[in-house]
This record gives C-alpha cells, structure tokens and sequence, in this order.
C-alpha cells in the first residue's frame, strides 16, 4: 500500500465526505451527542484511510490523529461549530497549536420512517499549523508592532487578554514576539483547562486567507 501524505489525506477528505454525506446509518439515529457522532465519523475515516495507505495512526498518548504529518482531525456540527484540545502552553494562543487542522463541519439529520441518520458534510478545512493560533490577539499584535510597539505595549498586551501566563513569563514572552513576529492566526481560542477551538472563521475566511484550505 501507498504512504499517506498531507496532499493525498486533502484528496481522500474530500473524497470521503462525499461518500458519507450520502450514507444513512442506523447506528447514529437518534444521537445528539456531538463527541459520540464525531468519534463515529473519525472512526470511519480511519478505517477507509487504513484499507487504503499505511500511516501511524495517533492516539491518546500521541495526541494527534496523524503524528507524523502533523494533523489532526475536528467533526464538529454547523450549530456549534468548535471542539476542544489539550493545552500545552499559553503560546499556542500566539504561536499556534503546534500541528495542522482538518475539519470535517457537518448537518445531522434523522430519517424517522427509517429510522437512520445522515451526517451532510457541509465543509472540509485544512488549516496550516502556522495559522492555528487565536486571530484576535495575533491580529492585534500584528498591528502593535507595524506601529512600532515595543516590549512594554505587548506585555500591556498579553496581561490585558489574561493569557495564562505569570508575569516573568509573559515578558519573555514579549521578547519572543518582538524578534519572532507570529503569524495570523484563523481560530477562536478561549482559555480553559483544554483550549476551546471555535471554527466560525475557518468556515468564513477559507479559500480566502492564506493557510486556510477550502477542500470542499
């Protein structure tokens, strides 16, 4: 079998949303549970994925979905488009999460006569690991430092987004931005224990923005 790469998982992504998108299961008929219908579909990829390449799959321990290309995969319902992922350091919200994005958004409907559903994959996303970060608050130290800002405008900065940061930190931090300007990032990241990802502007600014990738 064939290696997976990122250029053939965009290909197959596409692919496999078309397929699914048409199939009606009886075994998600019914479910509302938003984590049990994106393990379902995650599941299901794999497995299409697994008949088809050889790849390291991920798990729990590595993280990400597929480790060696750097990836991992979402499914999250068009009415609430977001889902969560593990922190590793208040930096992701600057420099982003460390690995790429592929989002499968979906509509859930249920036939009741036949008592199946059917998962219509609206959009597909890929979003470079580059752009992964939060894109208010690299958007805005985008603008502090084209306007001259310096290492104590971006520390009022960080302290005024309540990064998770304690206060030597965030100045080494600020040094870090002042020599490594970030990139914008395209998601929304509210701070928790687990990072919340919210996607309504991946699924605006895609195709649109460079590093976010409309694939279907």
């Amino acid at each position: 079998m064939k290696s997976l790469n990122i250029a053939v998982l965009k290909k197959e992504a596409d692919i496999f949303a078309q397929i699914e998108s048409s199939q009606h299961e009886k075994s998600i008929y019914g479910t509302t549970d938003g984590k049990a219908i994106g393990t379902y579909f995650e599941h299901k990829f794999q497995a299409y994925l697994k008949s088809k390449y050889t790849y390291q799959e991920g798990n729990s321990a590595r993280g990400i979905d597929f480790p060696e290309l750097e990836v991992d995969m979402k499914t999250t319902s068009i009415k609430q488009p977001q889902s969560s992922c593990p922190f590793r350091s208040a930096e992701q919200k600057i420099y982003g999460l460390g690995y790429s994005l592929l989002v499968f958004v979906y509509d859930k409907t249920d036939d009741h006569q036949q008592r199946t559903g059917n998962m219509n994959i609206l959009h597909v996303i890929f979003v470079n690991k580059e752009h992964t970060a939060d894109y208010q608050i690299t958007r805005q130290i985008c603008n502090n430092l084209d306007n001259d800002g310096n290492s104590d405008d971006i520390v009022a900065l960080l302290m005024d987004k309540n990064l998770p940061v304690d206060d030597i930190s965030v100045r080494d931090l600020a040094a870090r931005i002042l020599s490594n300007k970030p990139k914008i990032g395209y998601l929304t990241i509210s701070n928790a224990l687990q990072w919340r990802l919210q996607y309504s502007r991946i699924i605006e600014k895609a195709g649109e923005v460079e590093g976010v990738i409309r694939l279907k």
